[in-house]
């Protein structure tokens, strides 16, 4: 047995040599900060009417003089298509936002940029109503708006839009729209390919549906000048009375061309920037995009990363729309002032992707993958003392039953199913756990891990979800990034776009095919990106589910039994992009 522990010791070793990607010692790197050129801004809000006859709401932030009254000149503008809009007045000295991320854009007003917020059709004092969420009529209503803010007699024609998370997809859907005034765009945390990111691997699980607001809760939003007494606001909030549901509209959508008579088209095609991948590439906007290691959107950036030619990303050890004490709104500015203001800021000299690897610091890269990486295949297999994670195939299969009880009782927004990325506590009793041998030396995973595995079950379909945990020498489990796929839907297929070569799953209706009971089926499924220092001392450890707390729609009662085999010719691995050792 201490052989057996040594061999697998030795693996870890042997897979860390050669040498990595560079440290991210760029100049300007989150430290961009010219000299402001005006100390306050003022806004000012209006209606927008669409090509229909609909009227959004628009809030313009202009720089201002010391009187309070907008400074004269064009500026470019800097636009998002949020659900609300920000509150007339005048920002004096001192009270700009004190944010070093999304919410401090607005202070680019005194940077010499017009910042205009747009209340999307359907939310808050725009009319409406929401016709689906982020589709086709939201992203003519964006060509509408860049036509508008370019022609303003306060603009320079130069526009860059920018958002997160749902306005991040805004941001995208803005750019398949080609409108030759988008000069740029930065987008954070997005779905590129909606159904990947709302039902990856075919399940409803840990991600938000958009807005469900009642007549009340649209009534508490900030009116546009001149309707203080919320009559244009009333209106508009009942303009929004019987949207469809989007949580109803995601469940009646199982497959990737599913129908919704809601929006009256396949929406998860229609509402996916993938969908209008050439009017992006030929669309001439610059792409600068956000992500984190613990938002489960982070594999949606890369993949768009890679699709849009001359794009840049940066990644951190963030969850959704986060960037935690690394300055983001410096790399933001630097952006538009390099493409909306042609300023030299040095970053086309730079590397384009910038990530943070946990327990080792900030990186830059040429490429993903990034140089360094060997594909090592780590066998879950059952040893004498139970399961094991190991260097080549042997042992027995490992069988466990399902239980669909499994909790989180420390995450932090228990119960509203908007939960990104890791589970921030392990799933102790919901399967086995196949450990390595304690490492004896650092090693570094980055990059996009794949599952491959041998199924059987006693049910003719069912979830299965594959985690990567860091084991520490006190046993404490760190979750790095996980994977999950519907059985059914097991089928690997060719995307329309680059994907790194990684499996992918078309999920049509016809592609479904149900398990045969007790008989062996291969599921080849990518983890989510991440970048990991396991280090000396430590263990990697795989642990294998078929529930998990964030589920929507998790299943109750007794779980059916799963069988991981371990075969000659049925060997179930992982797959792991190990760093060769500086």
């Amino acid at each position: 047995m201490r052989r057996f522990w040594a061999a697998i010791t030795v693996l870890a070793a042997l897979t860390a040599i050669a040498a990595g990607p560079a440290a991210a010692q760029t100049p300007g790197f989150g430290r961009y900060s010219p000299k402001a050129q005006f100390d306050r801004s003022v806004t000012t809000s209006q209606y927008v009417a669409m090509r229909d006859g609909v009227r959004l709401a628009v809030s313009v932030t202009r720089p201002a003089a010391a009187n309070g009254q907008p400074a004269p000149g064009k500026f470019p503008v800097l636009w998002t298509g949020t659900l609300s809009i920000a509150r007339p007045g005048v920002t004096e000295p001192g009270q700009a936002a004190n944010t070093i991320g999304y919410g401090g854009i607005p202070g680019l007003a005194r940077h010499g940029y017009v910042i205009v917020q747009v209340a999307r059709r359907g939310n808050g004092p725009s009319f409406g109503p929401r016709r689906g969420y982020n589709d086709r009529s939201e992203a003519y209503d964006a060509y509408e708006i860049i036509d508008w803010a370019a022609t303003q007699p306060w603009s320079t024609g130069k526009v860059g839009v920018y958002g997160c998370s749902n306005t991040g997809d805004a941001a995208m859907h803005a750019i398949t729209m080609a409108n030759p005034n988008l000069k740029a765009a930065f987008s954070g945390c997005f779905s590129f390919e909606k159904y990947d990111g709302f039902l990856r691997g075919g399940i409803f699980a840990n991600w938000g549906t958009g807005p469900e607001r009642t007549l009340e809760q649209d009534m508490s939003n900030t009116p546009v000048q001149g309707d203080e007494a919320k009559v244009l606001l009333r209106q508009a909030a009942e303009s929004h009375v019987g949207q469809p549901p989007l949580a109803a509209m995601w469940r009646g959508m199982p497959y990737r061309d599913s129908w919704t008579d809601a929006t009256r088209s396949r929406f998860w095609a229609e509402g996916s920037a993938a969908s209008y991948l050439p009017q992006m590439q030929r669309s001439g906007t610059a792409l600068y995009i956000q992500g984190g290691w613990r938002d489960d959107l982070r594999a949606q950036g890369l993949v768009a990363y890679a699709n849009m030619p001359g794009s840049r990303i940066i990644i951190g050890p963030w969850g959704h729309c986060q960037n935690d004490d690394f300055n983001l709104l410096a790399e933001i500015h630097r952006f538009f002032d390099q493409h909306l203001k042609g300023v030299n800021t040095g970053l086309s000299a730079q590397d384009p992707i910038h990530y943070f690897t946990v327990n080792g610091g900030w990186k830059s890269s040429k490429t993903w993958p990034v140089a360094g990486a060997t594909a090592t295949r780590y066998h879950l297999t059952m040893g004498v003392e139970g399961p094991v994670l190991a260097p080549r195939q042997g042992g027995a299969d490992t069988r466990f039953t399902v239980r669909y009880d499994v909790d989180c009782p420390s995450r932090p927004n228990r119960g509203d199913g908007l939960l990104t990325g890791a589970p921030p506590c392990p799933l102790v009793h919901a399967g086995p756990h196949f450990a390595s041998g304690v490492l004896t030396r650092d090693t570094e995973v980055t990059g996009d891990a794949v599952a491959d595995l041998w199924i059987s079950s006693t049910a003719t379909d069912g979830n299965i979800f594959v985690y990567l945990e860091d084991v520490s020498p006190d046993g404490t489990v760190t979750p790095v990034t996980d994977a999950r796929l519907k059985a059914s839907l097991r089928k690997v297929s060719a995307p329309r776009y680059k994907n790194f070569g990684l499996p992918w799953h078309r999920a049509y209706a016809e592609d479904a095919a149900p398990l045969r009971t007790g008989t062996p089926e291969r599921m080849t499924f990518a983890f989510l990106p991440a970048s990991h220092i396991f280090k000396a001392g430590h263990r990697i450890q795989i642990s294998v589910a078929g529930a998990d707390y964030r589920e929507r729609d998790r299943q109750t009662g007794n779980g059916p039994q799963v069988t991981i085999h371990n075969s000659a010719d049925r060997a179930s691995a992982v797959i792991l992009p190990v760093m060769a050792a500086r």
